[in-house]
C-alpha cells in the first residue's frame, strides 16, 4: 500500500476533535478518551467536542449523558458537550449518530472524529493531517459485502454504488491487490475519519447513507446494511472529496498515537502493554476513578483486576487469528463485559 511520506505531508494545522457521548457505556468511554488526550497530546490546541443526542421520537429512553458527575468530569477536562438532534437514525441505528452529529460541529473548521472506545496514546497535535484529502481508519477486515455463491462479486457490488453517486470507480481501486479480493476496494473502519468541514462532510455522508438505506442499487439486494451502513457510505464520501487510503496519518493513528480498542475485554486480550499502561494511568487519579467506578465493566476490568485475568488467558506472541476465537475464550472463562 503506497502512502505519502510525512516529509511530503502538509504541516499540522489547528483542528477540533469530536466523538459521540451518551448515557451508559459511551459516556464513560468518552471520559477515558478525553483523559487520555489530555495526558498524552501536549501540543493539541483544538476543541474537544462531545456530541450528545437529544431526547426525541427516535429514542425510547433519554440518550443524554448521565449522571451529573460524569458530565462535570468531562467539562472539567475542557471538553464541550454539544447537543444534536436525531432526525433519521436514533436508537434503531445508533451508528448513525456519527453521521447526524457532524453538522452540529463548527462549520468550516477541520475535524477529526473518533469512536468513543478509543484511547489517545501519543501526541495527536503532531499528526500530519491533510484535511483537504480526507481518510479514515484502515484497521478493518473484509466484513462487507458478503459475497453470495452466484454473485454479484466485489467489483459489481462496489461499482454499482460509485455509479449511483456519479463517482469514478476505477480510481478508488488498490491495483496492488488482486481482483475480487476485498482489500482492492476502498473500505474503512469508521473508528476515525477526518475532513476539512464537518458540515460539508456530514451533509454528504447523510445523503449517501440515506439513499443507500432507502433506495439501494439492485446489486445490494442480498446484502445486509445493519450494522455496516456507515462503513458502506464512508468510502464513497471520502472518495468524493478527493481522499482515499493513501494518507500519512496511518503511520500514527491505529498505531503509536491512538488505539481503537472497541471493548475493554478485547483491549486487555490483544493490545500492547503500553496501551494497557496508558489506560490504567489515565484512570488512576481519584477524581476520575470515582466517576469511572460507577460503570461496572470499567470498575471490574480496570480497578478490580479482571482485565489482568483476561490478559493471562492469552500468549501475546501467539494470539488466535480470528477475533471470534478471542471473544469465545473470554466468554467461556466468564470475563466478558461491555
Amino acid at each position: 500500500m503506497a502512502r505519502k511520506s510525512t516529509k511530503e505531508s502538509k504541516a499540522p494545522k489547528p483542528f477540533n476533535v469530536a466523538l459521540v457521548g451518551q448515557n451508559g457505556r459511551l459516556g464513560y468511554e468518552a471520559l477515558l478518551f478525553v483523559a487520555s488526550l489530555r495526558a498524552n497530546a501536549p501540543t493539541f490546541q483544538g476543541r474537544v467536542l462531545i456530541a450528545e443526542p437529544q431526547t426525541g421520537p427516535l429514542w425510547p429512553n433519554d440518550p443524554r449523558i448521565a449522571p451529573q458527575d460524569l458530565r462535570d468530569a468531562l467539562t472539567d477536562l475542557g471538553a464541550e458537550i454539544i447537543p444534536f438532534e436525531s432526525a433519521h437514525f436514533g436508537h434503531a441505528y445508533a451508528y448513525g449518530n456519527k453521521i447526524e452529529m457532524l453538522t452540529a460541529l463548527p462549520k468550516g473548521e477541520p475535524f477529526v472524529f473518533f469512536d468513543s472506545d478509543t484511547l489517545i496514546t501519543g501526541d495527536l497535535g503532531a499528526v500530519p493531517f491533510d484535511f483537504d484529502t480526507p481518510s479514515a481508519s484502515l484497521r478493518r477486515t473484509g466484513t462487507w459485502p458478503e459475497i453470495e455463491l452466484y454473485g454479484p462479486g466485489y467489483t459489481e457490488t462496489w461499482k454499482s454504488l460509485y455509479d449511483a453517486f456519479g463517482l469514478d470507480f476505477e480510481s478508488s481501486l488498490d491495483l496492488a491487490e488482486p481482483d475480487e479480493y476485498w482489500a482492492r476496494y476502498l473500505y474503512f473502519n469508521a473508528g476515525f475519519f477526518f475532513g476539512a468541514c464537518p458540515h460539508a462532510f456530514g451533509e454528504r455522508f447523510l445523503e449517501y447513507a440515506l439513499r443507500i438505506r432507502d433506495n439501494p442499487p439492485k446489486e445490494l439486494v442480498c446484502q445486509t446494511l445493519d450494522p455496516w451502513l456507515d462503513q458502506v457510505a464512508l468510502p464513497l464520501v471520502i472518495h468524493s472529496f478527493g481522499g482515499g487510503r493513501d494518507s500519512a496519518v496511518h503511520d500514527y493513528l491505529d498505531g503509536p498515537v491512538s488505539c481503537h480498542y472497541r471493548l475493554l475485554p478485547m483491549l486487555y486480550a490483544r493490545e500492547s502493554d503500553a496501551v494497557i499502561a496508558a489506560l490504567e494511568s489515565v484512570a488512576a487519579p481519584n477524581k476520575i476513578k470515582k466517576v469511572l467506578k460507577s460503570y461496572d465493566p470499567i470498575k471490574r476490568m480496570v480497578f478490580q483486576g479482571r482485565g489482568a485475568k483476561v490478559r493471562a488467558l492469552f500468549d501475546q506472541n501467539d494470539m488466535p487469528r480470528r477475533e471470534q476465537a478471542i471473544r469465545n475464550r473470554i466468554k467461556s472463562n466468564g470475563f466478558w463485559m461491555r
